[in-house]
């Protein structure tokens, strides 16, 4: 594919708008009933004229093309911020020039068309705007601020909705060079274009010859439309907004406005840099929202306009236009430059712009406004988003304009997003509400939706290429370890269909009341609606379906009983040892199937960690009840209590297969040197222990008053959580050794902590611990009671961060440089593995990695009909990824008895139930189907498939 753009010429574009509507009723793929409609009377006075919206596209991409300024335009645009123009208008780009992953980066500024064919494309789009405004009602509604006049209430060509400003740059010389004076006369009239007239003159022909109108069933339309081509001003804009080089000289800035204003007569917009607020703020911004990792030049900062002399730049122009009975205003923002790292776009420099650059351009917004007490035009661009459309509009800004959000999943429908939640505001004000503004300011500096955890580095995508014949795969279903219906059950869930979303939910996950409380959720991270107002809460609907699915219950369990899938001689018995989520999820699907199954536990009750070590605060007993009951009324056997027992005993006792899932408790061991009889105080605590005591009984803990817990995984954030519950504790910190970015722990889980009360500090590793002065006394109890501070000296040793290891995490550096804690207990939570030593003496072999042999696609082990899964396979993990190793060692199991027992005679391969016919959806599936496309082969559609055998 080519990358240079091809206009097309206006008697294409009108076949092309015309052709596709009569085909689709739409234009350029933007639906009919998704055009923009004024839903109350009303306009927006920007500059001189009124408006339909005070929102539009900025100069970029969205306004480069006539195609992209009519989209934008039917999507809700009427400010229409034409692409930047330039002397060099044969420059060559290199490709890919823009990044919008997340903030948007981009490494092009003017237009890739010549001037000539710029000013083509921008009086193509004038004039189409003027036609489909007038064909489709769109304008102005009667009594709207406009005259009486055609189908809109506004007479189009004389007074449309919508207003152009041209956008241009980058210096006075090459400004008034011959090419770039007649583009801007050209703009500003038209009258003696002979463009101008060819195209008004190929729409009056168009209107008055073609059979589009009866066809498409705009039966007035003729008479509407007859003269709007002579009646269109070729006066295309009289506003224009300056665009200059970062690092242009205050003079050249101030020259080149007076030129506008004084040459020109132009109401003028000077576009402003972010680097205004100085290095040092906007690093300070950047790095609060976790956007350290972007490069800035403090230098550039010093090169740039500084805000002193653009206040006093500002003041002067604002005078001078006022004078010429014209206006001046400036244009927030410019984008940030920052230094490329070079892994996406070329060059030295890029330039950001996006939701990230929201809370430095309303706060430099802020600023400038008070400078000049709310007398001062503001037109908004640097990050504005529906989140804060409606905050800038009602504090006085407009237009407010778009360009790196058009670019996110919506594309131009997110303008219409805009457009509309400003209809129902009536806040045009004249001038700025400084306070307002201020407050809007205030708010983004605290706002979640700017920082980087917000979005994140995830995508919405799929993995691997899709499917042929089912390509509509949801990616939050790809993401999820078990791949659960994730759309469907959300659907059901929302038709408040309970019972049907957790059958549903059933046939592919063991534990819906478990995971309905603290699944990890890695399905939100692949959601569709990242780039919308973020992912769905799917875990939330999830336990919604699950507790009011309650009632029909029983409806579900005898569903789930009910789907045997394996032939009904089929003896096999199964073991499975251990009784968490990797147990019970294996459990599950096997008795399901219709197996016998018996689990194995050394604990006195079934649910492994999430039932034993996880606090009640996140995950309630009853949930985790109501899981184990449905699996205990599949038939399935526990023995609880049960230790010493090994795989190869259970199947010399006569189990055909054992699944083995005794997870991974054994606690990493925390290094520390210990010094003057620490140990003796006894204020170490493993954080499986310290969870476990206080899961059974919090009042028998007394850590004291100050906390420590050392590590920054799930069981960390947990025992920070836990403990600040615990009364007599006041503070509770917890050390890591790397960065915030860098913690394991799921994001949620961090912020809970944070929100009750934990203190983080970073790039700090425990290294000593010393008991405090005068408490060389193992009496726990004189010290607790006690003022002092601490029992002991923590000291940690200050890290910096290296190069990135095998996980993608930098790694922490010793400084040779340290810090001293005062605390009363130490939760070592470091971490948990595997205990390799157990699954050696069970007579298991380890690969070169010195981790367990196993079958990745079956998960059967280096011993025929040993399976094994959850964290006992993959180390520490989530529930739903041991969840889902259950059900593929299941799946593994059912095929080897099927390929043992299966007889055609036999066949439980489909359910006949209240006359529908049911695939099983079961390891043996796919032949399972071509069976049943035999079927209707051979016998044509089943009408009434109660008449046919169960085999049938």
């Amino acid at each position: 594919m080519s990358d240079r753009m091809h206009p097309i010429s206006f008697a294409k574009l009108l076949e092309w708008i015309t052709g596709e509507y009569l085909k689709k009723r739409s234009v350029f793929q933007i639906p009919e009933y998704t055009f923009f409609r004024k839903s109350r009377n009303g306009s927006v006075q920007i500059l001189n004229h009124k408006v339909g919206t005070a929102v539009g596209p900025a100069a970029g991409p969205h306004t480069q093309l006539a195609q992209n300024i009519i989209a934008a335009y039917l999507t809700g645009g009427r400010f229409i911020e034409l692409k930047t123009v330039q002397k060099l208008d044969k420059l060559d780009i290199d490709k890919p020039c823009i990044d919008a992953r997340d903030e948007g980066y981009n490494t092009e500024w003017s237009t890739e068309l010549s001037l000539e064919q710029a000013y083509d494309e921008y009086l193509k789009g004038w004039i189409l705007l003027h036609f489909l405004e007038e064909l489709f009602g769109l304008g102005l509604p009667a009594g709207g601020d406009g005259n009486s006049a055609g189908g809109t209430g506004n007479a189009a060509g004389i007074n449309p909705s919508f207003i152009f400003n041209m956008s241009i740059g980058y210096d006075l010389e090459g400004i008034k060079t011959e090419p770039m004076d007649k583009f801007i006369n050209s703009i500003i009239d038209s009258s003696g274009s002979e463009a101008f007239s060819r195209y008004t003159d190929e729409l009056d022909e168009f209107v008055r010859d073609s059979d589009f109108f009866e066809k498409a069933g705009f039966n007035d339309a003729k008479g509407r439309l007859s003269g709007l081509a002579s009646s269109i001003s070729p006066k295309i804009a009289d506003s224009v907004t300056l665009s200059t080089m970062h690092g242009c000289p205050p003079a050249e800035i101030e020259s080149i406005c007076n030129y506008l204003i004084d040459e020109k007569k132009l109401f003028t917009y000077v576009k402003l840099n972010p680097t205004l607020l100085g290095y040092k703020k906007v690093r300070e911004i950047l790095d609060k929202n976790g956007y350290d990792y972007v490069n800035l030049s403090e230098d550039s900062f010093k090169h740039d306009l500084q805000y002193g002399d653009a206040v006093g730049i500002v003041g002067r122009l604002k005078v001078k236009a006022e004078k010429a009975g014209l206006g001046f205003g400036v244009k927030l923002s410019n984008t940030l430059g920052t230094l490329n790292p070079g892994d996406q776009l070329p060059g030295n420099e890029m330039y950001m712009s996006g939701r990230a650059l929201f809370p430095i351009t309303v706060e430099l917004a802020y600023r400038l406004s008070n400078e000049f007490a709310g007398d001062l035009p503001v037109s908004y661009s640097g990050g504005a988003s529906q989140l804060n459309v409606k905050d800038l509009f009602l504090c006085g800004i407009k237009p407010i304009t778009f360009a790196t959000e058009l670019l996110k999943p919506g594309g131009y429908l997110r303008l219409k997003e805009a457009a509309e939640l400003l209809e129902g505001e009536s806040g045009d004000l004249n001038s700025i509400n400084v306070d307002a503004l201020k407050e809007t300011a205030s708010k983004a500096a605290d706002s979640v939706f700017y920082r980087k955890e917000w979005r994140g580095e995830n995508s919405a995508s799929v993995k691997g290429e899709l499917p042929i014949l089912d390509c509509y795969t949801a990616p939050c279903e790809e993401g999820c370890p078990i791949n659960q219906d994730i759309p469907e059950y959300i659907s059901l869930t929302d038709e408040a269909e309970y019972s049907k979303s957790l059958e549903l939910i059933y046939s592919r996950n063991a534990l819906p009341n478990i995971t309905g409380n603290i699944c990890e959720q890695p399905c939100t991270t692949k959601c569709t609606r990242l780039d919308y107002e973020g992912p769905v809460r799917i875990r939330d609907v999830k336990k919604i379906a699950a507790s009011r699915g309650i009632s029909g219950y029983n409806t579900v369990a005898r569903k789930v009983k009910s789907a045997r899938n394996i032939p009904r001689n089929a003896k096999a018995n199964v073991a499975v040892l251990g009784a968490g989520p990797a147990g019970l999820s294996a459990a599950y699907f096997l008795a399901r199937a219709g197996l016998k199954v018996s689990v194995y536990e050394k604990r006195e009750s079934a649910g492994g960690v999430v039932n034993h070590i996880l606090p009640k605060y996140r995950l309630p007993e009853d949930a985790v009840m109501r899981d184990i009951s449905l699996i205990e009324s599949l038939g399935v056997k526990f023995h609880f209590g049960v230790s010493g027992i090994t795989p190869m005993q259970l199947k010399t006792e006569g189990f055909d297969y054992v699944f083995i899932g005794i997870g991974a408790e054994k606690s990493r061991k925390l290094k520390l040197n210990v010094k003057n009889n620490a140990e003796a105080l006894g204020v170490i605590m493993d954080a499986l222990d310290f969870l476990k005591d206080f899961r059974e009984d919090p009042d028998k803990l007394k850590p004291g008053k100050n906390v420590a817990v050392i590590g920054g995984g799930n069981t960390a954030m947990d025992s920070a959580r836990s403990a600040l519950r615990i009364p007599g504790v006041e503070s509770v910190t917890v050390f890591y050794r790397r960065t915030e970015k860098e913690m394991p722990a799921d994001r949620e889980e961090y912020v809970n902590a944070v929100k009750e009360g934990a203190v983080f500090k970073f790039l700090l590793n425990p290294d000593s611990i010393s008991a405090a002065p005068g408490t060389g006394s193992p009496d726990y109890s004189v010290k607790a009671n006690s003022s002092d501070s601490g029992r002991v000296v923590l000291t940690l040793q200050k890290m910096k961060l290296g190069e990135k290891d095998k996980t993608g995490r930098r790694q922490p550096v010793p400084t040779n440089e340290y810090e001293e804690v005062l605390v009363d207990t130490v939760i070592s939570a470091i971490g948990e593995s595997i205990d390799y030593e157990v699954l050696k003496n069970w007579g298991l072999e380890f690969d070169e990695k010195e981790t367990p042999a196993v079958k990745s696609d079956t998960l059967e082990t280096s011993v025929q009909g040993i399976y094994m899964g959850g964290d006992a396979y993959r180390g520490p993990s989530s529930v739903v990824e041991s969840i889902a190793d259950g059900r593929k060692a299941a799946d593994s199991i059912l095929k080897s008895v099927e390929t043992g027992f299966r007889t055609d005679e036999e066949d439980s391969i489909i359910n006949v139930e209240e006359g529908r016919l049911e695939l099983i959806d079961y390891a043996g599936r796919e032949e399972a189907e071509k069976r049943v496309e035999s079927i209707y082969e051979r016998k044509g559609k089943l009408y009434d498939i109660t008449k046919y055998s169960e085999g049938e």
